[in-house]
């Protein structure tokens, strides 16, 4: 009588995700934080340095997110959203400062922060999208 040894074959990308190695699922994951956390950090550096005033700074309005989604500027300076999506955008501030009206693809709004503060603004279209300027004098 013959014993048979049953060994489950490695796990490839045609194996269902629950057959595959947890190491290797683990380090990929891993890895994928670590890779966020560098972007998130890089995007909490550049927010920390105000633009100079009198300049102009460019938001894109783009894969459903305002990129950069927080931006310190001193006062002065003009901020510019660009929609980069196929679908409509608006830009507006919580406080009612400041209000674009529907932004197509490739359209701009643009305004001029003069005053210190914090300006929290979401699309009316799609308000889980937010972003926040601050203005530092």
């Amino acid at each position: 009588m013959a014993h048979w040894i049953y060994k489950q074959p490695a796990a490839g990308p045609t194996q269902p995700f629950h057959k595959r190695p947890l190491v290797r699922y683990a380090r990929r994951t891993l890895a994928g934080i670590s890779i966020v956390g560098a972007l998130l950090t890089a995007a909490s550096c550049y927010a920390a340095e105000p633009v100079a005033a009198n300049q102009e700074l460019l938001v894109s309005i783009e894969n459903m997110v305002f990129n950069p989604a927080e931006v310190a500027v001193a006062p002065g300076t003009t901020v510019t959203w660009l929609n980069k999506d196929v679908m409509p955008h608006t830009v507006v501030d919580t406080n009612k400062s400041f209000r674009s009206k529907i932004l197509a693809k490739e359209d701009k709004f643009s305004f001029t922060f003069t005053t210190a503060g914090d300006y929290s603004y979401l699309c009316s279209v799609h308000p889980n999208m937010k972003g926040k300027v601050i203005v530092k004098p």
